[in-house]
């Protein structure tokens, strides 16, 4: 599983979206390693803390801008001409879509419109992998993970957003890009619960931890038994870029969808999660919050044996290495703040990068 196919993003023009959030950092990160000349698109930066601002990457182009804006997206695309699109931007946390619903199907479901609109326009060949999310999915609160061909229907406005999204791009697949004069190849990639360093999102588990850690206060867990399919950044990025690649070599994957999901030979509940990290930082404290003011799925998990099959993708850290690199990486930063954060980052992928040649 050696990746040496990742020398195909030297010198390739790349856009990502959302590229200063979590995921995009990570990836804007490994693919500057790469030596690739990355655009990166924004509406703004997510967090405070960022991951993205602490890494000062000064060799990649960055831009504000605003996917629900077609016109100057679609200029973005036309003037740059990319050879591979990574459309990660989202409004991702689900207690904030029951907030903010219309934001949130505006620029889940029309900003991916919007892409696929300008990619109409687009006369020369590109790769572009669309972020959806394991949220698409139609949860029966099942203890089986969910196939690629399963039935899609996000009941919350997050997961309705995502399904909607997943459905426009199959119908563009469809109706737009699916002559022989296409030079537009899409794939589709839905990740489930991803953990790593740089996380600072409102409502997720690990970042929740590490604030409560700082001001010495318990964090407040609301479904302590709800199950997740919990998996490393760098698993993830590694899945988006495997995907890339195979598309670039293999047309015959356009309009695909893949799983990136861990293992399910163990699912592991948010109160395992908490106690695994506790063992690691012993300063993470809980409490059970009973009040619920939104629905959130109980059991949640992905099948990934279709990545694992056809191209060659399967995740490299358990759990338990999972939740150690990420713990590392909080410890690194409260120890450092702004100090050296690009170098452990970049440290955390080369050794990720070694454990790929071994396997």
């Amino acid at each position: 599983m050696e990746n040496k196919s990742f020398n195909i993003f030297k010198n390739k023009k790349i856009i990502v979206t959302g590229h200063t959030g979590f995921k995009g950092s990570w990836l804007i990160l490994w693919l500057n390693k790469l030596g690739a000349n990355v655009l990166g698109l924004s509406i703004d930066t997510p967090t405070k803390p960022s991951h993205f601002q602490l890494l000062n990457l000064k060799s990649i182009k960055s831009k504000k801008l605003d996917i629900r804006n077609f016109k100057l997206l679609n200029k973005e695309i036309k003037q740059f001409k990319p050879d591979f699109i990574f459309h990660l931007a989202a409004q991702a946390i689900v207690k904030k879509s029951y907030l903010d619903p219309i934001n949130t199907f505006n620029t889940n479901t029309l900003g991916t419109i919007n892409l696929l609109e300008s990619l109409k326009k687009n006369n020369k060949e590109t790769i572009s992998i669309i972020i959806t999310s394991d949220k698409t999915y139609k949860n029966f609160e099942t203890k089986k993970g969910y196939k690629e061909n399963d039935f899609l229907g996000g009941e919350d406005p997050y997961g309705a957003s995502k399904s909607a999204a997943d459905i426009a791009i199959n119908s563009y697949v469809k109706s737009f890009f699916n002559n022989r004069k296409n030079k537009n190849f899409i794939a589709v990639a839905r990740a489930g619960n991803v953990i790593g360093g740089g996380d600072w999102s409102s409502d997720r588990l690990i970042p929740d931890c590490m604030r409560s850690c700082a001001k010495k206060i318990p964090v407040k867990i609301r479904n302590p038994n709800s199950t997740r399919p919990w998996q490393h950044i760098l698993d993830v990025i590694n899945g988006y870029l495997t995907l890339a690649v195979q598309l670039k070599k293999n047309k015959n994957l356009h309009g695909e969808v893949f799983n990136f999901g861990p293992n399910m030979s163990k699912n592991y509940k948010v109160i395992e999660i908490l106690k695994k990290s506790q063992k690691i930082w012993p300063s993470i404290k809980w409490q059970i919050r009973k009040e619920k003011n939104f629905k959130e799925n109980y059991l949640l998990n992905l099948n990934n044996s279709k990545a694992r099959k056809i191209i060659n993708w399967k995740p490299v850290l358990d759990i338990n290495a999972s939740i150690k690199l990420t713990i590392d990486w909080y410890k690194f930063y409260s120890e450092n703040k702004k100090k050296n954060i690009k170098l452990k980052s970049l440290t955390q992928i080369k050794d990720f990068e070694k454990l790929l040649k071994k396997l």
